[in-house]
């Protein structure tokens, strides 16, 4: 592509600025949660329609699946954002507030769906490619596994993709740059549960009786030897305790009969993720049964871990050096602990999953938090980026 060619792209990409940061706001104004994004999906299915693309509703209870085809190469690839909110009090006071209270995005997923419709619109109105694009629009990224009901609804039967892109806004990263890697970007993201009986008793006469606040005490404390002395030191594991629970604020003079305790655990590979669940569940009894009593552990499977794929990672590198220059480009980020359920998608086809930078901010203005809003500068360099990705995936055969 030439230098002339690629700053006709932008701006025509930038022509569209204003409609698209209108969209984003308007979406942020009213969130809708995971499964319930029916006003998003109409918003996005109007918009794909208006542009000439065809247009397939309900994957995942709320998906939208927007379908592009130019040429006659049989390749496809699949371009994913999620539409899904959070259940927290927004305190920002601008005009685009949300309006439903308790409700908000948080998370940018107002950013990640309108960045895929500048996509798709400047795609529809292209000749830039041969072969067929997937525009996948997500519901439930947010703990509810929307990846995976559109993949148990058929998505990659009904849509075949040959390879599959995600992208997520993130702070700490300068504005508009991209950052990706090979390999593991994502953890794993568990919970476990841990329950300890005892038979309780009397605050002064302990001896009476078994009391569970001994073992869980320990359990407290002991879990992180299980990262500091069982994990590999060149590996990753992350251990953190969410939850206690026991007795009763207005007995206390007495020893409760149970103590529940929960939290989560992250990892990178499938060996560390192995580890954890074992370990977590051999110390809870050797600690229980050491104090004369019992527990009842569980370790559930969330999101598996985001691991990117060699030759897709390379294809997106090279589409976010054209699209926004190598020096905005970060090809070694590190992996993040967080969770994301595209990774489900990735077990399925290859891909690659990268962020945008939201900017350097404040710790109150980082993802999750009250005051996170989407940085609506941003999303010329995301859109830049989906059409680079596209033209590359699918190249004509003259490029």
């Amino acid at each position: 592509m030439t230098d002339m060619e690629s700053e006709t792209r932008r701006a025509r990409i930038e022509s569209y600025e204003a409609e698209l940061t209108a969209i984003r706001r308007d979406i942020h104004k009213h969130p809708e949660m995971a499964y319930e994004e029916n006003r998003t999906a109409d918003i996005v299915a109007r918009n794909l329609e208006a542009w000439g693309i065809e247009v397939d509703r309900g994957l995942g209870k709320t998906g939208v699946v927007g379908t592009l085809r130019r040429g006659d190469s049989n390749r496809a690839i699949g371009l994913r954002a999620d539409m899904d909110a959070l259940y927290i009090h927004e305190k920002n006071t601008f005009a685009h507030k949300s309006v439903h209270e308790g409700q908000m995005h948080a998370c940018g997923h107002d950013g990640h769906t309108t960045m895929l419709l500048g996509a798709a619109r400047y795609l529809a109105e292209s000749d830039e490619f041969n072969g067929t694009l997937h525009f996948i629009f997500q519901p439930a990224e947010e703990g509810l596994a929307g990846a995976k009901a559109m993949i148990d609804d058929g998505l990659f039967e009904k849509f075949p993709c040959d390879a599959v892109y995600g992208l997520h806004n993130m702070p700490g990263i300068e504005k508009g740059h991209i950052g990706l890697r090979h390999g593991p970007t994502l953890a794993a993201s568990d919970r476990w549960t841990a329950i300890f009986r005892g038979t309780g008793g009397h605050g002064s006469m302990p001896h009476k009786g078994t009391d569970p606040t001994m073992p869980a005490a320990q359990f407290t404390m002991a879990l992180q030897t299980i990262v500091s002395r069982n994990v590999d030191p060149l590996q990753t594991g992350v251990i953190s305790l969410g939850h206690i629970a026991a007795g009763d604020i207005g007995s206390l003079n007495i020893i409760p009969s149970e103590v529940f305790i929960g939290g989560t655990a992250r990892s990178f590979v499938p060996q560390v993720r192995e580890l954890l669940e074992k370990r977590l569940a051999e110390m809870a009894d050797a600690i229980a049964r050491a104090h004369g009593c019992t527990v009842e552990s569980t370790y559930t499977h969330g999101y598996p871990a985001t691991v990117n794929w060699d030759e897709q990672t390379d294809i997106a590198i090279a589409a976010a050096q054209e699209a926004i220059g190598t020096a905005n480009v970060n090809p070694n980020l590190n992996p993040l602990p967080g969770g994301e359920d595209f990774a489900f998608m990735l077990e399925q086809v290859p891909g690659c999953y990268a962020f945008i930078g939201n900017g350097i901010t404040e710790s109150d203005e980082f993802i999750h938090a009250p005051r996170y809003d989407f940085d609506d500068g941003i999303i010329a360099n995301g859109v830049s980026y989906w059409v680079a990705l596209a033209r590359k995936e699918l190249a004509k055969r003259d490029d």
